[in-house]
């Protein structure tokens, strides 16, 4: 296969949507972070998360466009009164989007980890987490962050019934979630707030871009008000709160109006190619497709497809793991890095999961292990945690795979072909 396979690339419209609307910015001079494309594309998504799956009409949420999930978990948190010296109880299995924010304010996060099923937050050590930090602290966190993590739904009707007892707004980071539902509810509109993401890699995607879903017209206008600077309505700019510049662009919405066409298609994809994992690794010992619950309350949009890899599993190459110390961005990941410092870390994936990602790696399949936690990252040691040991032990078997709207069934033929090849 000469083509290179990646995790999750943005796809467009097979109509070209997108383009139309990028062009109506353009015709119409409206290349900036407001315009008509900002507003419809949230109308648009105001629509798609107010249904069930039946396309019954739920609730009546409004959504603010901005330029990053992560803009829109910073939002979330300020909406929520969060600021120095507060704690906000966050999913320690996630991307790092979901916890950086609460620092910005000068907060502390709080680490709690998974249960088994979803990899999600666990309601039981959550309120655990709650009681030992108002004995500690004498005061109730802020805000519980629970993530979608891949898509998968969590125990949203624990969590939000424990939330509710202690008085604690929830923010649903369902950034890798769109599309995802519980009970046939999307995700991201059970608690206060919910946090959406259309980065490159994403359901649909905006090239970069984030949502906030709020739960009434005033949290949508105060949320406004922070995204575009908090101005006053006087003649000159006035500003009495510090405001942020974070909202969407025209043109991006753009893109994002056209992927609206298109998401259900998507969503559907992301699912038929999980399944197609699920029967083709089905007898493959030591391999494991993980999957949501089958009791029917969950229907992930599988963002990214997954597998655990069993420790005593042998793969090729695989004396040769973690030889040689890594000098520059790995995989998917964006931006500049620092060289390692050394070849491992104290918490890593094992040597079977680095030496499968890259035998296949070298069959030109982009593969990365799951999310490390944030419990382990060095830059959060100092962060309090409640654990039991779930996120480490997947972070060290688990590996993603692709899904995205490129990945033909012959593309997950080959992948799985390369996985069996690749087991001693």
């Amino acid at each position: 296969m000469n083509k290179r396979i990646y995790l999750c690339l943005a796809h467009m419209s097979e109509s070209g949507m997108e383009k139309k609307y990028i062009q109506e910015a353009f015709d119409t001079n409206w290349v900036v972070p407001l315009g008509p494309n900002v507003n419809g594309f949230e109308k648009d998504l105001e629509t798609f998360v107010s249904l069930n799956d039946k396309g019954e009409k739920t609730n009546s949420k409004r959504v603010v466009a901005l330029s990053a999930g992560t803009a829109a978990v910073h939002l979330a948190l300020i909406a929520c009164g969060v600021g120095p010296g507060d704690e906000v109880l966050v999913q320690s299995f996630t991307f790092c989007a979901s916890s950086h924010p609460v620092t910005y304010l000068g907060a502390t996060p709080v680490f709690v980890d998974s249960e088994k099923d979803t990899w999600n937050m666990d309601p039981d050590l959550l309120e655990e987490a709650i009681k030992d930090r108002i004995a500690k602290t004498g005061k109730t966190p802020k805000a519980i962050v629970p993530v979608a993590l891949y898509g998968m739904p969590y125990q949203i009707d624990r969590i939000m019934e424990i939330a509710s007892r202690y008085d604690i707004p929830v923010i649903e980071d369902a950034a890798e979630g769109f599309g995802s539902r519980y009970k046939g509810q999307a995700l991201g509109t059970f608690g206060r707030y919910g946090v959406l993401s259309f980065n490159g890699n994403k359901m649909i995607t905006t090239s970069g871009g984030g949502a906030l879903i709020t739960p009434d017209d005033d949290a949508w206008r105060e949320v406004m008000m922070y995204a575009t600077q908090y101005r006053e309505s006087y003649p000159y700019y006035q500003h009495e709160k510090i405001g942020y510049n974070y909202r969407m662009s025209n043109i991006c919405a753009g893109i994002g109006r056209g992927q609206m066409t298109v998401a259900n298609e998507h969503i559907a994809h992301h699912q038929h190619v999980q399944k197609l994992y699920e029967e083709l690794l089905a007898g493959v010992s030591g391999v494991t497709v993980h999957s949501q619950p089958a009791n029917g309350d969950y229907d992930s949009n599988y963002w990214l497809c997954t597998i655990t890899l069993d420790a005593s599993l042998r793969v090729k190459g695989q004396e040769q793991a973690y030889k040689t110390v890594v000098t520059g961005a790995v995989g998917g990941a964006a931006g500049v890095t620092h060289e390692a410092s050394a070849a491992v870390t104290d918490c890593q994936p094992n040597d079977n999961v680095e030496a499968m990602r890259v035998v296949l790696d070298q069959a030109g399949v982009e593969a990365r292990p799951v999310w490390k936690p944030m419990h382990k990252q060095p830059v959060y040691k100092d962060a309090p945690a409640y654990v039991n040991g779930v996120s480490e032990a997947i972070f060290k078997v688990g590996l993603c795979l692709p899904a995205g709207p490129y990945v033909t069934d012959e593309d997950v033929r080959y992948i799985v072909d390369i996985i069996k090849g690749s087991i001693l």
